[in-house]
């Protein structure tokens, strides 16, 4: 199972127990989806806020180092050059930022003013000259659009904003969901969806099927794994010389292999389904095995308040302007 073990994203964490592994599944999918759901009109601020709290709970939860440079140091890499690439690119904006003064400084003197009738005009001899009052050049407002224009480089504004969201967007995305399988079995996850889709009853839908199929979804995974892992080990023990066979044999070859891989699928899927039945699981109602218990505790409900405190703070201060 080393294709298995060497995936980079998935992989549940069985050693050593952390808290997160103690919290109802109800409770840890109602905190993945408000990491999918608060980003969306969200400000920069808010969405850094979110990234910076999930890395706060992995290192609070005491995660181990090597599987969190195994699983998360490509992403936090792919962030980083989505970032850079999104702040460098055009921004889009159709219109060129302009300075509202010109770059000369230009002094503008008041017209005389108009003489009243009956007041005889001073000739230009006698009038004293009047001070002239600059308008000053300098900006009172420090508001650049530009923020940085050096050759080719270019940051705005707008483009800084995008680069913050979209590689914001792309951490939290990514690693919530991970995290969430990094600490939940899949028997978990199935136990929670069901518990949850408990109302659907009422419609007449399958819920019980569902959280079955769901469950040996999971558990068909590993096999699929194995299998493509045995089929990629028997190819390489034969020593093929791939520039001999060319290309058209070559793809004759990946579609024996193929096809081979596809008939195992289909036998152990046929396994499986036989073991069900002499074990008298002919319906998904009957024999069924519940692998956990869901019961709120006080963690549970811990997490439920912060949830709610969290969700108060975004409809408060984290829309975008």
């Amino acid at each position: 199972m080393d294709l298995l073990r060497s995936l980079p994203l998935g992989l549940y964490l069985e050693q050593p127990i952390t808290w997160l592994h103690h919290l109802d599944p109800r409770v840890k999918i109602a905190w993945l989806m408000s990491f999918l759901i608060a980003p969306v009109l969200a400000n920069p601020i808010w969405r850094i806020a979110l990234a910076v709290l999930l890395v706060a709970i992995t290192l609070t939860a005491a995660i181990p180092l090597r599987v969190w440079k195994q699983q998360m140091g490509w992403l936090l890499m792919l962030c980083f050059f989505v970032f850079i690439l999104s702040m460098v690119a055009p921004d889009g904006l159709g219109s060129d930022s302009q300075p509202r003064l010109p770059a000369d400084e230009i002094s503008f003197q008041q017209p005389p003013p108009t003489p009243k009738p009956g007041v005889v005009k001073e000739s230009a001899s006698t009038q004293k000259p009047k001070a002239t009052k600059p308008v000053p050049t300098e900006n009172p407002s420090k508001y650049r659009y530009v923020l940085f224009n050096q050759g080719p480089v270019k940051i705005t504004r707008k483009s800084l904003d995008l680069a913050i969201n979209v590689s914001t967007l792309l951490f939290t995305l990514i690693y919530s969901t991970n995290l969430f399988l990094l600490t939940t079995a899949p028997e978990e996850i199935t136990a929670g969806i069901e518990s949850l889709m408990r109302p659907l009853r009422a419609f007449k839908f399958p819920v019980t099927e569902v959280a079955l199929t769901l469950t040996l979804s999971l558990r068909f995974i590993p096999l699929v794994l194995e299998e493509v892992q045995n089929l990629v080990r028997s190819v390489r023990t034969r020593a093929i010389n791939w520039k001999k066979l060319g290309i058209r044999k070559s793809l004759q070859l990946w579609l024996m292999v193929a096809e081979r891989l596809l008939e195992n699928l289909l036998l152990r899927a046929e396994q499986i389904a036989s073991a069900m039945k002499v074990r008298g699981f002919t319906s998904p109602d009957r024999h069924r095995v519940q692998w956990h218990q869901l019961r709120l505790k006080k963690s549970d409900w811990a997490g439920l308040v912060s949830l709610v405190v969290l969700w108060g703070a975004r409809l408060i201060w984290g829309w975008e302007t």
